[in-house]
């Protein structure tokens, strides 16, 4: 069995409902250039490993008449790198990453550079308002971590205990300038650390912050 992920274009879908629909239009419709470039260079890393090592889930990907969505299935042992592999491709080409098993859509537009921790997903390249809204919300065991790291020492994050209370912390540059609290309301976290990214410290300075020593 594999773990699927859509390439699709940036803007084209922002509903899960869009998505289906988008990619209903697609079908019968003859393969993009922007799409051929991206599946021949997926099959042509692919292909350089061993077999053993080959982390598309099928011979090759692309080829298919689906317009400007490609479907990139892989083993499940390969999700991290296949799914870093693909935010590495597609971004510069303004692609949308769609994960159909997470439900996740996770698109450029309107996004902040920042390396993105997922305690139960993994690592992302860039934070948008729609994921911090969706990721702080479906935190949950066994890792219900958050982490958004815009420059060595400088990040905010985030863990959802079993009670549903989040720790928020931020980092300003050194130990010295770690401090915490909680909060109860995901959309209010998820606001936050949206508005850090952006660096809008407005409802961050409302806050009673606490030194963290660690």
């Amino acid at each position: 069995m594999n773990y699927d992920h859509v390439l699709l274009p940036s803007g084209a879908a922002s509903t899960l409902a869009e998505v289906d629909t988008y990619l209903s239009t697609q079908q019968g419709l003859a393969e993009t250039d922007v799409v051929a470039r991206l599946a021949a260079e997926l099959n042509r890393r692919d292909a350089e490993l061993p077999e053993d090592d080959h982390f598309l889930g099928a011979d090759s990907v692309g080829g298919a008449d689906t317009g400007a969505v490609l479907h990139v299935p892989c083993p499940y042992d390969a999700i991290g790198y296949v799914r870093q592999l693909l935010f590495a491709l597609a971004t510069p080409l303004n692609y949308a990453v769609y994960d159909p098993q997470l439900a996740w859509l996770i698109d450029p537009a309107g996004s902040v550079p920042a390396a993105v921790t997922h305690g139960g997903a993994g690592e992302f390249p860039y934070l948008t308002k729609a994921t911090a809204q969706l990721w702080v919300s479906e935190l949950a065991p066994p890792n219900p971590y958050l982490i958004v790291e815009r420059a060595d020492q400088v990040y905010m994050q985030t863990y959802r205990d079993e009670s549903g209370t989040f720790t928020v912390e931020y980092r300003d540059g050194a130990p010295n300038k770690h401090f915490g609290t909680t909060l109860t309301d995901a959309s209010t976290v998820a606001d936050l650390i949206w508005e850090w990214a952006t660096d809008d410290r407005t409802r961050l300075r409302t806050l009673p912050w606490t030194r963290v020593d660690l």
